[in-house]
């Protein structure tokens, strides 16, 4: 193999799937210590993963719309790459990629390929059914001769964020963080069914947390389930950045939350992830560690919603349709914390 002297990698968003290529930066510096490698990520992902060392970043703020593509191609126009790692198929991503001079230009087999990102690459990584996220992801290292074989994450964390969350979180109690909300609406379940889960894990002596960004639709979220509360959990909605996040998550022992960009950052940080999944496949997007505290009603809403078993689905279907997530139950949650709780031999009152 000869071993390239340079390498572009392109994904850009969001923060789960940003998350997901943390594990191929390691494979590939692993394999390849000697080999530069440029990552264009967003704006917000940048605050997340910029700080990785040996890694070069470019940021692309598409909220710029066409100055943000151009800022990118001018940042780049002198350079050429020996490989361009295409990992977002997304229309924009492709004309992103135009901008980026590459010899090896790699992107997804045709199965998952749209957006015409078939005219902007010239190598394929192998075409595969029922993998996760991340390993799809993973897989782009090997038209280049290699093979993920672990994954592994160790995202920075400053001393200053582990300092902000030891004083939000002091001391260690069994700790439940929830991030009820999710970008795609549909994917959030009830607040009420949220503060349920709250109040029974307070019952049995944990501490529980709300987590979120300073978004309206986070704060709109958080405080219907306040208000829903009969015990008043901790509120840090809108008061974390995404180091302190993972400063958070590294301090708990579960997150509760849907299919969202947090669940695969405290997988990241080897917090269990009580996720829930009716609109998506676990399987496919769910934590990618330990899908064990996970509720799965995938099968349910394909099977409800488009009169088909989820086996029938083409791999990655989202069902996003409203009323998908009342599929799971307050008693479904309650069983999976339940079953947490003993296998940490937490579930006695504290």
């Amino acid at each position: 193999m000869t071993v390239p002297a340079s390498i572009c990698l392109l994904r850009t968003s969001a923060i789960g799937d940003v998350t997901h290529v943390v594990p191929l930066v390691r494979t590939l510096q692993r394999a390849l210590p000697s080999t530069a490698l440029t990552w264009i990520v967003g704006k917000l992902e940048r605050r997340l993963v910029g700080d990785l060392p040996g890694v070069r970043f470019v940021t692309f703020d598409k909220s710029a719309g066409r100055a943000g593509i151009r800022a990118v191609h001018a940042e780049l126009k002198v350079e050429r790459f020996d490989a361009l790692l295409q990992m977002q198929v997304a229309l924009r991503s492709n004309l992103l990629s135009l901008g980026i001079r590459a010899e090896r230009r790699i992107g997804y087999d045709r199965a998952r390929s749209k957006d015409l990102h078939g005219l902007v690459i010239n190598e394929r990584i192998p075409a595969r059914s029922g993998e996760h996220v991340l390993d799809a992801i993973g897989s782009f290292c090997e038209p280049l001769g290699l093979k993920q074989t672990e994954v592994r994450w160790d995202i920075p964390v400053p001393e200053a964020d582990r300092i902000w969350a030891a004083e939000q979180l002091p001391g260690d109690r069994p700790t439940l963080l929830v991030s009820p909300t999710s970008s795609h609406a549909l994917r959030n379940w009830r607040a009420e069914r949220y503060a349920a889960v709250i109040d029974h894990a307070m019952d049995k002596g944990w501490r529980v947390a709300l987590v979120g960004g300073p978004s309206t639709l986070e704060r709109t979220m958080a405080d219907a389930v306040l208000a829903a509360c009969r015990h008043q959990p901790i509120d840090l909605t809108g008061k974390d950045t995404l180091k302190r996040a993972l400063a958070l998550f590294e301090r708990a022992n579960l997150l509760l939350t849907p299919d969202s960009g947090p669940m695969h950052m405290a997988n990241a940080m080897g917090t269990a992830v009580l996720g829930l999944h009716a609109a998506s496949n676990p399987d496919r997007s769910g934590p990618y560690s330990n899908r064990r505290w996970c509720v799965n009603r995938y099968d349910d809403a394909a099977r409800r919603f488009l009169g088909k078993p989820a086996n029938e689905l083409a791999w990655g279907a989202k069902i996003e349709k409203p009323g998908v997530m009342d599929l799971i139950t307050v008693d479904d949650v309650v069983e999976r914390f339940e079953a947490f709780a003993s296998h940490l031999d937490l579930s006695r009152p504290v």
